[in-house]
Order: structure tokens, then sequence, then C-alpha cells
């Protein structure tokens, strides 16, 4: 019995801890929505978790890597907030699809319009980007939160060389390996459509074939059909004829 009170009291005391190191342990992260692949697109979700009892986050600023900028950043529509979105000037301009761009995304903001994080929970802010670095194993976002009772906290400290976690880490994306046919997804579908496309004619060809067969076959009966019934005719009349002769 006195066992079974120790261990109660060491599950309590440990469920205590954790429920203290939760909260402490949030701050704004980044993930991406399925894969994030070096060369790729992907749909990047900015979570935020409201860290105060007694106030609400009204405003997310995210600075954008400039050391590989991003030549497309299209924010979702996130109901009650308002987005901003900054660009600056490229030191070297980036050639995307045949054309240059001379900017690039450097920071997008939302703020509070009729919503807010209360204490307690947290939103999502979703982001489309591209294209993702190929010379690059991640991308580090340094974020900015701002409180209702204008208390600013600064995530904006990058990993360190050993692996440790800062005090206040900035979200980072880690990127994965390009797929080998990232490239070649449209090239696929289009040669899937033309098989498709060679089956259903075969099919069509193979039923319009069977078709003609058949309204041959139907022609042929009749013809057949009728000329039985000609010659069914023609001997009755000849029997008839053949009996008369007979009696007279």
């Amino acid at each position: 019995m006195k066992l079974s009170r120790i261990a109660l009291a060491g599950g309590v005391a440990a469920s205590t801890v954790l429920l203290i190191a939760g909260p402490a342990a949030a701050h704004v992260s980044v993930q991406p929505v399925g894969e994030a692949a070096k060369g790729g697109y992907a749909t990047l979700n900015f979570k935020v978790p409201n860290e105060r009892d007694q106030a609400s986050t009204v405003k997310l600023e995210v600075n954008f890597p400039t050391d590989h900028p991003l030549s497309s950043v299209t924010p979702q529509a996130v109901p009650g907030w308002k987005i901003t979105i900054d660009k600056s000037k490229l030191d070297k301009p980036l050639e995307v699809h045949g054309k240059k761009i001379t900017e690039a995304v450097s920071k997008v903001t939302w703020t509070a319009d009729d919503s807010e994080i209360a204490p307690g929970y947290f939103q999502q802010f979703p982001v489309s980007v591209g294209a993702l670095p190929e010379d690059a194993d991640q991308l580090v976002f340094k974020a900015i939160q701002t409180y209702d009772n204008k208390e600013v906290v600064r995530w904006i400290e990058e990993p360190t060389a050993g692996g440790e976690e800062p005090d206040s880490p900035a979200p980072v994306l880690k990127l994965t390996a390009a797929a080998d046919d990232h490239h070649g997804g449209a090239a696929d579908d289009a040669k899937e459509a033309d098989d498709h496309k060679a089956a259903d004619t075969g099919a069509s060809a193979k039923e319009s074939s069977t078709a003609a067969s058949s309204s041959s076959s139907d022609t042929t009966a009749r013809t057949l059909g009728i000329i039985g019934i000609v010659i069914g005719v023609a001997g009755v009349a000849f029997g008839v004829l053949a009996g008369r002769r007979r009696s007279a």
C-alpha cells in the first residue's frame, strides 16, 4: 500500500514537471505540409502559441532569408488577420522560368483585425513558397511576436553548431533531398493521359469494329430470311397449281 502511494506521488510529480516544462518549451515554429524538397515548392505553416496567461498575441512578423531569397511567397488568408507583405531589391537577380526577378519578399506581417491568439491557444499562418534553394540544408525565418500588453518577443536566435537550442530560437525549416522526378511530374501526367487516350481510342475502334461486324451479320440474316420466304411462297404456289392440273 505504501509503495502504491509512493508510485502515485511520483507520477503526479512527473506530470507536474511536464505541465510546467510544456509552455516554457513552446515557441514560434515552422513546419512544411508534407516535405520541403530542395528546388521545389512547398506550403509552410508558421505555428504561433500564446505563452502568456494575461495577454493575447496580436501581431506576428516573419522575416524571410536574404541569403537564399524566394522568388514566390504567397500567404493564405487567415480570418480575422490583416496581411502585409514587404519586398526588397536583390543584389543578384534571380532567373526563374526565363524571367529575371529583381526583388523578393523580405517580410510578411500578420496583424490581428477582430481576432487574436488568446492564452492557452495557438494559431497557424500558412504560406506557399518556392523555389526552395538547392544549395542549402535549412532556412532560418526570424520571427517577432507581439502581445496586446505591448510585450515583444524576438524569436531570432539561430541554432548553435553544437545543436543546442537557444533561449529564443528562430523558426528553422529543414530541407529534404530533391526528388529525382520533381521536374518530370507534368511529363509523367501527360504520358499517363496519352496512355489513357490511346487505350480509349483502341477500345472505341474495337467497339466500332464489333458493331460493324454485328450490323453486317444482321443484314446477311435478314437477306437470307427474305430469300427463304420468297422460296417458300413460290413452293406453295407451285403446289397449288400442280393440284389444279391433276384435278383437271
